[in-house]
């Protein structure tokens, strides 16, 4: 009985071993369809920061192409990481703007100096009241808004290589 007593934390660790290499290679994104999707942006204006004009609702709804909306923070890694892609993006004919979440100026222009600047227009959402009217879980998020300021796209997290063609077919699907 002693030996059995001894032998189940060897086998429990084996089990769970086993589980945790099963799902080893499987994608670990999932799936997550936003209530917004199909709405309106929600009303908001902010003012400029780091050089550049404010951002507002009605700068998303005046029957323009469809831009990119790209939620942010200097003090976020992978907003650090997707810097590139987003200039990629840009370089491509993309319009991006952003909302500079909790944050301050002088910090967000720091940033921008560090790691490149693609947007038009930047509002400066010091109070992080955008990521709740959007629903967003964190950031970085970005979002596709057509010319009438509805929402067509949301992205979740860091933008990556592999996401540049889809982020540009989902604009072009938004005209």
């Amino acid at each position: 009985m002693k030996k059995l007593f001894w032998l189940l934390p060897l086998l429990f660790f084996a089990g769970l071993l086993a589980l945790m290499g099963g799902n080893l290679g499987k994608p670990t994104e999932a799936v997550i369809v936003s209530h917004m999707i199909g709405k309106p942006v929600p009303a908001f204006a902010f003012e400029g920061t780091a050089g550049a004009e404010g951002l507002s609702r009605a700068d998303l709804s005046a029957g323009g192409p469809p831009v990119l909306v790209n939620v942010f923070a200097s003090w976020c890694l992978p907003c650090a990481v997707e810097a590139k892609q987003l200039q990629a993006l840009a370089d491509k004919g993309a319009t991006l703007h952003g909302i500079a979440v909790r944050d301050t100026a002088d910090n967000v222009a720091r940033f921008l100096g560090k790691h490149g600047n693609p947007f038009s227009r930047i509002g400066l959402d010091t109070q992080g009241r955008m990521m709740l009217a959007l629903g967003a879980s964190g950031v970085p998020e970005t979002y596709v808004i057509d010319g009438k300021g509805i929402i067509r796209f949301q992205h979740l997290g860091e933008i990556r290589a592999e996401h540049v063609p889809i982020l540009l077919a989902q604009l072009e699907k938004a005209k």
